[in-house]
């Protein structure tokens, strides 16, 4: 028997842009912020990104990377000096003119993203191979003006970690670019239970001022496809534009190589278009902030002694919250499922009295009376069975939804009526990329790893090419 849809959300096979939105409110993951493009994170949003800050700075640790914080602030004489890094950011950039009604002798920019501030900070701070590799991070906010928004997905100011390093030599440097990839998609995977693509972007979709940008992307439940986390081998660019050099064993001057990496708010943006469904939110257990919620039906002293002791017993393991309010039974259970929580407890006087409570899970459609002495069990067996549930669900909506195509014609028909991630034969050049965009309002999305390499002709100009490319819809 399915679940009845929630009507305060519309539902997705209808309107999904409302769909989501009405999510998002509904979940009480933010509030709009008084400027358009920003968000008022609300206790429930943050704590997913606090959860997701705290897992991966643990990763980061791992590979010997140390967090710094730089200024918000960039000098325009400072930004102007990487040429392709300012034009790939210029529209974007907001520019400080004045202090009070005083006009500034030089304007600043808010950090669109840090890779002159770390250029100039490595600069100071490099001077021997001894110092080298050096692996920085930080958790910041940045800010890109957007001309439309939508919360998570595309928003003028967003939360993300931007990390930075440099290396003695270019093979150093492009390894732990991809190091960091790797790093990604199994934080992706494995925490957020979202399946990836790992590959390279092209040309024209590479990162302003790098060598080389890798990708991960997914595939969200409308079939468009969202980049869900970077990783930049940078070559030599900024060490040569800004003077970043390290004196080598033989006491010579070489200048460093450097890469840097990200991951934003927008991973909520995608769990929410992967994972949920017309009830609400569906949460990863992992990365929710609640686990396990407990239902507490009255206030009865047998109630509440089962209630006190379960949240003893479950809360070594999970982070646990217990609803003991006077609100409807049915208000605390819709309110438990928009909001995604994996595991639901009822705990009542019936079912003390029989020494038993009755468990659901978020994606599951019954419910389960199990005995007091053995809800752990029960619980421990529940949550990873939900976690297969929904990553299951999800690698098969990505690998129903990649598609080939060998001309432009097979491409624009499939893409109209069967969204998703279609691999094409492409030249990779950037005017024929601009020229597919422009005829279908699609772009590459990656080249994936390990691509076939047989010849064949580019899918818009027939040029005979090894690449094969994704290329899709996406946000």
């Amino acid at each position: 028997m399915s679940k009845k849809r929630n009507d305060r959300i519309t539902s997705r096979d209808v309107d999904f842009a409302k769909w989501y939105t009405d999510v998002v409110i509904q979940a009480d993951l933010i509030d709009y912020g008084p400027v358009k493009g920003t968000m008022i994170f609300k206790p429930h949003g943050y704590g997913i990104w606090e959860l997701i800050m705290q897992t991966l700075d643990v990763e980061f640790k791992q590979q010997g990377i140390e967090n710094v914080y730089l200024p918000l602030l960039i000098p325009a004489s400072l930004f102007n000096q990487e040429k392709e890094h300012i034009e790939g950011f210029a529209p974007e950039v907001l520019t400080v003119t004045k202090v009070g009604d005083k006009p500034l002798e030089e304007e600043l920019y808010i950090r669109p993203t840090s890779e002159v501030l770390f250029s100039q900070y490595f600069k100071n701070n490099i001077h021997s191979y001894r110092d080298l590799p050096l692996k920085n991070n930080q958790w910041v906010n940045v800010m890109r003006w957007e001309k439309t928004t939508r919360p998570f997905l595309r928003t003028s100011e967003f939360l993300w970690q931007e990390g930075h390093t440099m290396h003695q030599t270019s093979v150093e440097a492009n390894q732990f670019a991809l190091t960091i990839l790797d790093l990604y998609a199994k934080f992706v995977e494995e925490y957020l239970l979202i399946p990836v693509v790992k590959g390279i972007k092209t040309i024209n979709e590479r990162f302003a001022g790098a060598r080389e940008t890798y990708t991960i992307e997914s595939l969200m439940h409308d079939g468009q496809a969202l980049q869900t986390g970077t990783s930049h081998f940078l070559g030599d660019n900024f060490a040569k534009v800004f003077d970043i050099k390290f004196q080598n064993a033989d006491r010579e001057l070489e200048y460093a190589y450097g890469t840097s990496w990200g991951v934003s708010t927008r991973m909520i943006g995608a769990l929410i278009m992967t994972h949920a469904d017309d009830q609400g939110l569906v949460l990863p257990s992992k990365i929710a902030p609640v686990q396990v919620q407990i239902l507490q039906l009255g206030l009865d002293e047998p109630v509440q002694r089962v209630v006190d002791q379960l949240k003893l017993d479950l809360s070594k393991n999970y982070r646990i919250k217990v609803d003991a309010s006077d609100k409807t039974f049915g208000y605390k259970m819709s309110a438990s499922e928009i909001k995604g929580i994996p595991i639901r407890i009822e705990v009542g006087m019936r079912d003390v009295a029989q020494e038993q409570v009755i468990i659901s899970s978020r994606v599951g459609e019954g419910k389960t009376a199990v005995k007091l002495d053995q809800v752990k069990t029960f619980v421990d067996q529940a949550v990873i069975t939900y976690d297969q549930q929904l990553f299951s669900r999800a690698k098969t909506s990505l690998e129903t939804r990649i598609y080939q195509a060998q001309t432009l014609s097979e491409y624009q028909k499939g893409i109209e009526t069967q969204p998703g991630l279609y691999l094409v034969p492409f030249c990779g050049r950037v005017v024929c990329e601009k020229e597919v965009k422009q005829k279908t309002s699609t772009n590459s999305r990656c080249i994936p790893f390990n691509h076939d390499q047989s010849v064949e002709p580019c899918f818009n100009c027939g040029q005979a090419t090894k690449i094969k490319a994704y290329f899709g819809r996406a946000y």
